[in-house]
């Protein structure tokens, strides 16, 4: 009987599982020498390869690139044409192939002999040309390819891409790169914005609602309505936030009390030690805040004394959810 078509994907992906498990098996003193290599590598990783391992360099070029390990790729076959010149003396370079015995490794491999250069092989074949020509190997090898012929780049691929983030990861912690470090190579998008966007650089963009503790309901009415923000400050005499006033605490005001008249002052219905941030907390952090108390203000102090309000609106115009 033919498999359904939820057959043939769980067994694709019980197989890159498996390929990707076996991979525990080939993280060796060679793995550890590969990485310590890199790490102290004084020019750039050169990644190669032919067919889908070129792609898969690629990737692992992106990764290495974006987590402080400068990289770049060298196509195979454009290599043994002219693009070899990429190959500088210090750098490091990385061929990644299943078979490791593609003409044009072959090729490739004698001329970075040539030169001089460290190479690391990312092989699926132990015993392949590039494997025994390589300086390190970085075993790759798989017992079957989620192709139902065998015969396509399946599991051979994510097995690859697989040591590839292993490389990128521990170089990761052998430099120390921190959230700060990614963030400086991430500075566009959404993921960009929640590792430096601060909350200094949201809450000058909104208006600054205050009132003071004796200031009638009235007037406080008039403040909320002008900042449109859903919400006012209660400061002091030295601009210290005493607390916060909100939509929901005037609703529950007109609920619960019929008598409303000139004599209910700010300080009467303020909600005390209000929730704050400081301005030089990420937004991200923010957002936790607000996600964990379920509001959509907070006000933004420094040293107690009160600077503005972010809201959850600023949040989302930024894409940070």
């Amino acid at each position: 009987m033919k498999p359904t078509i939820k057959q043939i994907a769980l067994r694709t992906i019980e197989l890159e599982s498996l390929a990707i498990a076996g991979l525990a098996n080939y993280i060796n003193e060679d793995f550890e020498k590969a990485v310590d290599t890199i790490s102290r590598c004084k020019g750039r990783v050169v990644f190669s390869g032919i067919g889908k391992s070129a792609v898969i360099a690629q990737k692992i070029v992106a990764t290495f690139n974006s987590t402080g390990t400068p990289s770049i790729f060298m196509h195979a076959a454009d290599a043994i044409h002219g693009d070899l010149g990429i190959v500088q003396q210090d750098d490091i370079v990385v061929i990644i192939s299943k078979s490791g015995e593609s003409p044009e490794i072959k090729v490739l491999v004698p001329l970075i002999r040539n030169f001089g250069n460290t190479l690391i092989a990312i092989a699926g074949n132990d015993q392949s040309y590039l494997a025994r020509r390589s300086d390190i190997l970085l075993n790759t090898t798989v017992d079957q390819e989620a192709c139902p012929n065998n015969l396509a780049p399946t599991s051979s691929t994510t097995a690859q891409l697989v040591m590839g983030d292993a490389l990128a990861v521990c170089l990761m912690e052998e430099k120390g790169f921190r959230s700060d470090d990614f963030a400086r190579f991430h500075p566009g998008g959404a993921l960009g914005k929640k590792l430096y966007l601060r909350v200094s650089d949201l809450y000058i963009n909104n208006e600054k609602p205050e009132v003071t503790a004796n200031q009638s309901l009235k007037e406080v009415i008039m403040e909320m309505t002008r900042k449109r923000l859903g919400v006012t400050a209660v400061t002091g005499d030295n601009k210290e936030l005493l607390g916060i006033i909100t939509d929901g605490d005037l609703r529950r005001m007109l609920k619960n009390d019929l008598t409303i008249n000139d004599s209910i002052k700010a300080s009467d219905i303020m909600t005390k030690n209000p929730k704050t941030i400081q301005a030089d907390q990420l937004a991200v952090e923010a957002l936790d805040l607000l996600r964990k108390n379920e509001i959509t203000q907070l006000a933004v102090v420094d040293k107690g004394v009160y600077l503005g309000i972010i809201h959850l609106h600023d949040l989302v115009k930024e894409g940070i959810i």
